[in-house]
């Protein structure tokens, strides 16, 4: 039995995301001021445009595709739900295995399902210029895409150690128009800063944030552009559950497990959110639906983090988030899922955590790669290192059932491929790569810098 693509066609694409606030257990604690006050639609409106606002702090639990974006969308959209047939013969497990695809899209990951609509929105208020940050490069590259797309002049502050390991993203960015900057860099006060600190500082998501923020603040015709964490973007990222959820209509099954890689929770919140509403409203397909977020041992904030306000940045430029945190101004390893490297987690992750909703695991770094190997082998995919985080819970998962001899039907997200990761898969196979569990003791120096408010 060979594996088996369960497809939509175009007028499958949903006309609506689905918002997840609508179905908190209770309402989302509200962004904090410098003042310690709830921070108000106008203190975002220096980065933000309004449409973007409105989505972020909004409760209605479905908001309308435009239809210049769905018409884009349908460039990669729907993207498809594959059984690893393959990948279930290999691990002899009678587990259904599924993935859904990302890596379709034009840039290769999920990040055009919010770079599209981001892009779109600035450019209906008149912005001329985005700034944004990258890890991986994957929201770089998608929000170059869009910018071009919606004739945007776009910015972006990529972390310098992916900078350096990832030569290529960094091509595709210039080649859909963006200009691309290794961060820190000399361009802001922040990057400045952070290099007289420490000339050779790797950098990280926190401070590339603080630069872009720090620019489209300086500037009436820039706005900033954000890839991960906050409302808006798990918003967009839905459409990937809600496409898994038709699709797995059309062959009658439901999913047990959904996995999802977690850095600041866009892929994870899209692939599960959707399921999770229909256990909010009560579904006895998804009664005991389990949810598990993966993270590296690197960079454990949902395992290893407190709930707490904190800065989205490292400055505290953005308000205070009520999230899962290891410090604003935690400093992580250069690992090469550079994706997952963020301090904090979404707030809406971060709450359904809280109150025990979902679940979260870290895994190291050698193991992801090796599950990542094994997938590539059976199915045929090259899986984004980030993507590889969530291909090994889903292969334990598969191997518990194994042992128990259950047939669940686990779900991931294979949120892109890893055709420009190959230097990753080369250091791996030469014996460059290592395990790193970040320290308890440096964990808890960092949360003492965590902002106090009265």
């Amino acid at each position: 039995m060979e594996s088996t693509s369960i497809l939509l066609e175009a007028n499958d694409i949903p006309t609506h995301w689905y918002n997840i606030a609508a179905d908190l257990p209770k309402p989302l604690a509200p962004p904090l001021g410098s003042d310690g006050q709830p921070a108000k639609p106008e203190q975002l409106e220096a980065i933000f445009p309004a449409a973007i606002i409105e989505q972020e702090m909004s409760t209605e639990r479905w908001i309308a595709i435009p239809q210049e974006v769905r018409e884009i969308y349908r460039l990669w959209r729907p993207s498809p739900l594959v059984r690893a047939v393959r990948l279930e013969k290999a691990l002899g497990t009678p587990a259904k295995l599924f993935f859904k695809y990302e890596g379709v899209s034009p840039a290769g990951s999920h990040k055009p399902n919010s770079a599209v609509p981001q892009a779109y929105y600035n450019h209906q208020a008149g912005i001329k210029r985005l700034s944004t940050d990258t890890g991986a490069g994957q929201w770089g590259s998608s929000i170059a895409l869009a910018g071009q797309m919606f004739g945007l002049e776009v910015r972006v502050y990529m972390v310098r150690v992916s900078y350096e390991q990832k030569p290529y993203r960094r091509l595709m960015m210039q080649t859909w128009g963006a200009e691309v900057y290794a961060s820190p860099s000399t361009m802001t006060e922040t990057g400045r800063h952070a290099l007289a600190d420490n000339p050779d500082n790797p950098g990280s998501l926190g401070l590339a944030i603080s630069e872009a923020v720090e620019e489209a603040a300086a500037r009436a015709d820039t706005n900033y552009s954000l890839g991960s964490v906050l409302n808006h973007v798990v918003l967009h990222q839905s459409i990937i559950g809600l496409e898994a959820k038709k699709q797995f209509e059309k062959i009658g099954l439901y999913p047990d497990v959904i996995i999802g890689p977690c850095g600041g929770g866009s892929s994870f919140g899209g692939i599960a959110f959707p399921f999770l509403g229909d256990k909010a409203a009560g579904d006895k397909r998804a009664e005991n639906l389990r949810c598990i977020a993966v993270e590296p041992t690197s960079c454990p904030s949902l395992t290893k983090g407190i709930y707490a306000y904190d800065y989205g940045d490292a400055s505290g430029f953005t308000p205070a988030m009520m999230m899962y945190t290891l410090g604003h101004d935690f400093m992580p390893p250069g690992i090469h899922a550079g994706g997952l490297r963020y301090h904090g987690a979404s707030p809406l992750i971060s709450m359904l955590h809280h109150e025990r909703q979902i679940e979260a695991v870290a895994v190291p770094q050698l193991a992801t790669f090796e599950a990542g190997i094994l997938f590539a082998r059976s199915e045929g995919i090259i899986p984004a290192p980030e993507s590889c985080h969530a291909i090994r819970t889903a292969i334990d998962e598969a191997l518990k059932c194994k042992e128990t001899g259950e047939a669940k039907v686990i779900l991931f997200n294979l949120t892109g491929h890893g055709h420009f990761d190959m230097t990753s898969f080369e250091r791996y196979f030469s014996g460059e790569l290592n395990d790193y569990h970040y320290p308890d003791e440096a964990v808890r120096e960092s949360l003492t810098h965590l902002p106090k408010f009265d």
